[in-house]
């Protein structure tokens, strides 16, 4: 296969990717705005759970995956069948599968554009370089997004010590470096705690979160 190619519509696409579904020991990583970035998602999950295997795979998508009930329900329902499904509070890139870490593929970064502009454009990459990149772009997004139980809990949030000091740093105005220095954890894990803090305060941004903490009370010692 070249390094790189194009597929024009979902019927190339899928006939690319269906050999690449057939081995059980495939690990699969998705990026994904909703549920309608990759086509058929939804079958695809129910599929592989057909087949009786627990799929290796994560799954990461923004917020707007969670605006409709019927994409929530689907969410739930990967999770229930094994996918690891996480929920990223920042910006995603481009639509990304990467599969087994030897082929990647990327959508359209339109996907939603009427049909009467033309098929989906997808390109297909066999390159170890572009794909390591997109790798280690994918890990960092998923060590600071937030579980899906955590998103989707609606009951109030359960604040343990740890939590309250990450609730507390965000309120001091301190550098996320500063915070995880001050807190003895790393980057990364600092940036997922307050991810998972604030979608479970079901806040958008670190100053929503501290006024949601305030009228539940969460900030009293």
């Amino acid at each position: 296969m070249p390094q790189v190619m194009e597929l024009r519509g979902d019927v190339e696409f899928w006939a690319r990717i269906k050999p690449l579904t057939e081995s059980d020991d495939v690990e699969w990583v998705h990026i994904a705005h909703d549920l309608d970035t990759w086509p058929r998602a939804r079958e695809a999950a129910r599929l592989q759970a057909r087949r009786g295997r627990a799929p290796q795979a994560r799954k990461l998508y923004s917020l707007a995956a969670l605006a409709d009930e019927r994409d929530r329900e689907a969410l739930r329902e990967m999770a229930a069948l094994g996918f690891q499904v996480r929920i990223a509070t920042a910006p995603l890139p481009q639509g990304t599968v990467i599969i087994d870490r030897r082929t990647m593929i990327l959508t359209d970064p339109a996907p939603s554009a009427p049909a009467a502009h033309g098929p989906r454009i997808y390109t297909m990459s066999a390159s170890p370089a572009l794909i390591g990149g997109a790798y280690a772009l994918f890990e960092a997004a998923w060590e600071s997004a937030a579980d899906l139980t955590t998103v989707l809990d609606a009951r109030r949030p359960r604040i343990d010590d740890q939590t309250s000091k990450v609730l507390r740093a965000l309120g001091s105005g301190a550098t996320d470096e500063a915070a995880a220095r001050e807190l003895g954890m790393s980057l990364r894990t600092y940036r997922r705690r307050v991810a998972e803090l604030l979608a479970g305060l079901g806040a958008a941004s670190r100053f929503q979160a501290g006024v949601r903490a305030g009228e539940l009370g969460l900030t009293r010692s």
